[in-house]
């Protein structure tokens, strides 16, 4: 049995908890915030600024992936996410009649909730588990080292606590690269990448009475310059989203709840969800200048730390167009859980911990950077680009009148299977070259406002 600390109270320092508990372990969590979420979610979510957690309040989306390690390793968690409001919707269910069930489809379910559901979920049921210490208002202010940089703790203002595995969920912004230097450790190999990306959201909720929106449209749609999305969630709330270039000169401008709504309403997802005469909830939330990172604690001559291992944003921080941030988390957090008993302070542990993420974690990471970076191509020159581009957005329409192509673009958009082997399949490029060939007048990206009427709403 292993004493497994965990820096951050997030999602993924959470369920890192929780797991390793479950596993027979002990666990010691340590966050900077003084207070737990609790169950009044719009309380929390609408009224707790949380500055070391901006993204808390921008929409977030429980991908298969993540499902499926809730459902496997906290079931408990997951039927009070479901109490709590959060609502299942099948990929599938895009068409009328859902196609006939094949292997696998049962991965293909989202759970459409706000993150704060599931901080609420974690945090009830950690504080029930026995074996678990949690701390509040406890950042931590550096790691306990031996020889060799092995961290055998971690120091708060209130003292130093032992353990055998440190585990930093503190996020991209964590401390770990200041207290590698301060212990004399090499420093971490992080990759980088801008993605050019700005976001908007807002927040509704439906009229009394009315449990869902629309069943289509759903999908985030985009012309050559921006993109709309809508995000439903929990118990009649939804979220909508704008994306646009952060050197786009009308972005400052959907700050404005009027210009942000107008905007919205030009794309099929916005005017349709909020066509239904939704009560705004909030402000409009921005987020900007994100990078898609990488941070490895092992370089060429091997790890530069052992018993310290990140687990989500402090090894992958991934820009949310994808939505794969709390799958990426989760898979880490059970893989810390599932293996915190193979001797969790040596380099052995440490070297394999990194093998795993490079192979479980780093293809995901590579997928978005490829992603962000066409989307980010487009908004900042406003083309969208011929050939292999336009075969891609092809799939994705295409996808939207055939059941075969939408299940594997869901397969991969649920971290199910790759898309260099779903997309490469010889029956999906089939159907996308015959949906193609019928259509031989395909402009991809084509919804939404043209550019000037873009500049002239923005600007009024």
């Amino acid at each position: 049995m292993a004493h497994v600390l965990v820096i951050g109270g997030g999602v993924g320092g959470l369920a890192t908890a929780l797991i390793a508990a479950r596993h027979g372990h002990t666990a010691e969590l340590f966050e900077r915030d003084t207070r737990a979420p609790g169950r009044a979610l719009d309380r929390d979510f609408f009224g707790w600024r949380r500055s070391a957690v901006p993204q808390a309040t921008q929409p977030h989306v429980l991908l298969g992936a993540a499902r499926t390690v809730l459902r496997t390793e906290l079931p408990d968690v997951y039927e009070d996410m479901l109490r709590l409001g959060a609502r299942e919707r099948h990929e599938l269910d895009w068409f009328d009649e859902r196609p006939a069930a094949r292997p696998g489809d049962e991965d293909l379910v989202m759970l459409q909730a706000r993150r704060i559901v599931l901080e609420s979920a974690l945090s009830t049921a950690l504080r029930a588990e026995p074996g678990v210490i949690i701390r509040y208002g406890a950042p931590v202010t550096g790691l306990l080292t031996v020889a060799g940089c092995r961290a055998t703790g971690v120091r708060t203002a209130d003292g130093d606590h032992p353990g055998d595995l440190v585990v930093d969920s503190g996020g991209r912004r964590g401390g770990t690269e200041r207290w590698l230097a301060a212990a004399g450790c090499r420093p971490a190999v992080v990759e980088r990448h801008r993605t050019g990306l700005a976001y908007f959201c807002r927040w509704y909720r439906l009229p009394a009475g009315r449990e869902d929106g629309p069943r289509r449209p759903w999908a985030v749609t985009g012309g050559t310059f921006a993109g709309c999305a809508v995000f439903p969630a929990d118990n009649r709330v939804f979220a909508v989203t704008l994306i646009v270039h952060t050197a786009d000169p009308t972005r400052s401008a959907l700050r404005a709840p009027a210009v942000f709504e107008a905007a919205a309403r030009t794309f099929p997802p916005g005017a349709a969800w909020l066509g239904l005469g939704a009560e705004p909830l909030s402000e409009v939330h921005a987020s900007a200048s994100l990078d898609n990172r990488w941070s490895a604690l092992v370089d060429e001559h091997g790890p530069v730390v052992s018993g310290f291992v990140p687990v989500g944003d402090a090894v992958t921080h991934t820009n949310p167009t994808l939505g794969q941030g709390m799958s990426l988390a989760l898979w880490a957090a059970q893989r810390v859980g599932r293996t915190a008993h193979q001797d969790p302070g040596s380099v052995e542990f440490a070297a394999e911990y990194h093998a795993w993420a490079v192979r479980t974690l780093k293809p995901w990471f590579d997928f978005q950077v490829v992603a962000d970076a066409a989307i980010g191509e487009r908004f900042a020159t406003q083309v969208s680009r011929t050939g292999t581009a336009r075969e891609v957005a092809a799939l994705f329409d295409c996808a939207l009148d055939d059941p075969e192509v939408m299940r594997a673009r869901a397969r991969v958009r649920h971290l199910a299977e790759p898309p260099e082997r779903a997309y490469a399949d010889p029956e999906i490029r089939a159907r996308v070259a015959r949906w193609l060939a019928a259509r031989p007048d395909y402009r991809p990206n084509a919804a939404g406002p043209d550019r000037a009427e873009w500049e002239k709403l923005t600007a009024g």
